[in-house]
């Protein structure tokens, strides 16, 4: 069964995370990026939508449970696959040639967080969900791409604040901040809002995909050039005191 699954509403595709919790391991990266593959060949498709049909969850993130079981039977490749599989899904994001707008149903912890940041724009409900970097409790560090990419969306004093705290924030929050488009009343109504304004882009993809590439340049190049060298040892945690 699919973890990922689209479909087509006019000119916009509609890309559902459809796993309950939607924890990130090796199966939903690989899932994330064929469905990609399938909506950018469909050239009707004039902006996507990236939401989740869990009643409580956006995304929890990275499966830790999945990392610790291979890494435990000394299956490290899988984790490393995992980690540059997933940094391909934050870079097709951040390049898709039409515009990509998070819907967060619920609650959007780490990866999660970090997955609608590399959308364009972000839109979220009120009556349900948190936005939250639990790393810091979790002895888990941002790879350098993560800080870069989490920057071009949420603003320096309050990523830092997050980042430090591991505080929940709220919609209403993240709305003053500007990181939301909107923050919605309830399901229906962010769904309604979602959609009317991924309705309003027709633009060429070419243009799209040129402009993503200028803007997002350093962020793509801290992801090729400085995560590696975290990645390929897996120094994915901290354990000391």
């Amino acid at each position: 069964m699919a973890v990922i699954e689209w479909k087509k509403q006019d000119m916009v595709a509609i890309v559902s995370m459809c796993n309950a919790a939607n924890r990130m391991n090796k199966i939903f990266a690989q899932d994330f990026n064929r469905c990609l593959d399938q909506v950018e060949a469909d050239a009707q498709v004039k902006s996507m939508i990236l939401t989740a049909l869990d009643e409580k969850n956006f995304s929890q993130g990275v499966d830790v449970e999945w990392i610790g079981e291979k890494l435990a039977i000394n299956q490290r490749q899988d984790v490393i696959d995992f980690m540059y599989e997933m940094n391909n899904v934050f870079k097709r994001l951040l390049l898709f040639p039409v515009p990509v707008i998070a819907a967060i149903n619920g609650h959007a912890f780490g990866n999660g967080a970090i997955l609608s940041c590399a959308c364009d724009f972000r839109f979220m409900r009120k009556d349900k969900g948190f936005f939250c970097f639990p790393e810091v409790d979790l002895g888990i560090p941002f790879l350098p791409g993560m800080i870069a990419l989490v920057r071009r969306a949420v603003p320096e004093h309050m990523f830092n604040h997050m980042l430090l705290s591991g505080q929940r924030i709220t919609a209403v929050d993240l709305e003053r901040a500007n990181v939301l488009v909107k923050a919605c009343e309830n399901q229906e109504d962010m769904m309604k809002e979602t959609m009317g304004f991924a309705a309003g882009f027709d633009k060429k993809r070419g243009i799209f995909r040129e402009l993503k590439k200028r803007v997002h340049k350093d962020v793509l190049q801290i992801m090729d050039e400085q995560d590696p060298e975290f990645i390929d040892v897996l120094n994915l945690f901290v354990t000391e005191e």
